[in-house]
């Protein structure tokens, strides 16, 4: 089915020359799609390299700025009806989006966020300890009394009109929880959406733990924020 509207779809990229190739092709077998948007927030590898051969729109960022930002920028600049964010490790699993898309354009809800099973993971190592994710729930259901399982989920397909009534977008981790709390406080549905799609999890060593205690502090600091805006 093709919507009334024009559809982008964003892709927020950070060292992803690996996956970015296999995401970006089975975006664009989806017929709904009217622009791919890849945005480079700074990677030290070749992504941006890669990027610019695919045939897509791209914004490239010298420096890295985080994610939200990068979002922030294609919401400034692109014209849009709906507009999908989907991040650049999905790989071939990226065709999954039409999941996303079609119940938006059928106009079942406002966002649909995708829902990953829990053996959704690029390796056989499990991720962080669902502290972040127990954390990021909790803090949602506190703003809004009302429960949702993807609140870290960074697959989603938005109407223009929910974004347009957003005035708080935070630079880094803290964006899904942020754009979250004002769709739901601004009176907008969410339909959650089961997907098999595979992406990267931090991993139990070092490396991990630094990530989601970033990914912490963030969420802390983006419900702070939020808190002394109400």
């Amino acid at each position: 089915m093709k919507q009334k509207g024009r559809l982008v779809c964003v892709v927020p990229v950070y060292n992803e020359s690996d996956l970015i190739v296999d995401t970006v092709e089975n975006l664009k077998k989806i017929d709904s799609i009217d622009e791919i948007l890849v945005i480079n927030d700074g990677s030290q590898d070749n992504t941006l390299e890669v990027v610019n051969t695919l045939g897509v729109s791209v914004i490239n960022l010298e420096k890295n700025h985080g994610k939200g930002y990068a979002m922030r920028r294609a919401i400034e600049t692109l014209e849009y009806e709906y507009i999908a964010f989907i991040d650049g490790d999905l790989g071939e699993t990226s065709i999954q989006t039409e999941k996303l898309i079609l119940p938006i354009i059928n106009g079942e809800a406002d966002v649909s966020i995708a829902k990953f099973s829990e053996r959704s993971t690029m390796t056989n190592t499990k991720g962080g300890f669902g502290i972040v994710k127990r954390f990021a729930k909790s803090g949602i259901y506190l703003f809004t009394k009302k429960e949702i399982d993807t609140s870290l989920s960074g697959q989603r397909v938005y109407k223009k009109q929910v974004i347009e009534k957003m005035n708080y977008i935070p630079d880094r981790y803290g964006i899904e929880v942020a754009m979250t709390i004002q769709t739901i406080n601004n009176g907008f549905s969410i339909i959650e959406v089961p997907v098999t799609m595979n992406h990267r999890y931090s991993q139990r060593n070092l490396k991990g733990f630094i990530h989601r205690g970033k990914q912490f502090m963030d969420i802390l600091k983006t419900f702070i924020v939020m808190y002394f805006r109400r």
